[in-house]
Order: structure tokens, then sequence, then C-alpha cells
């Protein structure tokens, strides 16, 4: 029987992480070991920032809310919970857009919050 060495697996497979690996610095794309470490490592972390993301994004947004909302007497939790009171249901994503984009339609929103919570406070 002849022997079996796979060599054209072990070289495609190795080819494969090298590519991956295509613009690290030093030995990180040249050296399989090296090279084999930091293609893991980094998919790892291309997972945990696509998750992150969306956290920094939801942290940018209410950032944004906020000081529109302080420019229109009102902090930010009293803002969402005047909307909610006023059976309002605009995400935090089209309200920080709006807070940038439109400060006249942003200030109408704040106005129907306000309202909202002295028919509460009443």
């Amino acid at each position: 029987m002849p022997r079996v060495k796979n060599g054209s697996a072990t070289r495609q497979r190795r080819k494969k992480i090298l590519k991956l690996a295509k613009g690290y610095y030093g030995a990180k794309h040249l050296l399989f070991k090296t090279a084999k470490e930091q293609v893991m490592n980094s998919l790892a972390y291309q997972y945990r920032d696509r998750r992150r993301r969306k956290r920094d994004f939801r942290k940018l947004w209410i950032t944004r809310i906020n000081a529109a909302a302080r420019i229109n007497d009102l902090s930010y939790s009293k803002l969402i919970n005047g909307l909610n009171l006023a059976k309002i249901e605009v995400n935090r994503k089209i309200l920080a857009d709006i807070a940038i984009n439109d400060q006249s339609g942003f200030k109408a929103i704040c106005d129907q919050a306000k309202k909202a919570l002295e028919k509460v406070a009443k």
C-alpha cells in the first residue's frame, strides 16, 4: 500500500490561515503558528465587537437625546417617561436623529412629553 502523507491538505489549511492574516504586522502574517494565534484572536474580537457595537450605539443615542432634552428643560429619564405616558412610541435611534437634524420637531416631542408629565402630576 502506498504511504499517504496528506501534504496538499496541510498546505491548503496553512494557506487559508495565512491569507486571513494578510496585512498583520511582523511575523503575524508570515509564520503559520503566530498567524494562527492572531487569526483566532481576531475572530474572537470580531465576534465580541459585533455585539458591543450595538451597546455603543445605544449609549451614543442616549447621550445625544439627553443633550437635546436638557436644551428643552427636560432630563433624559423624564423625557422617556413623558413619551411613554403620552403613548408616543419612537425608538432611541430615530429620536437621536430627530434631535440632531430637526430641533423644532424634537422641541414639539418634548412639549408633548411635558404635557403628559403635567397631567400625571395633577
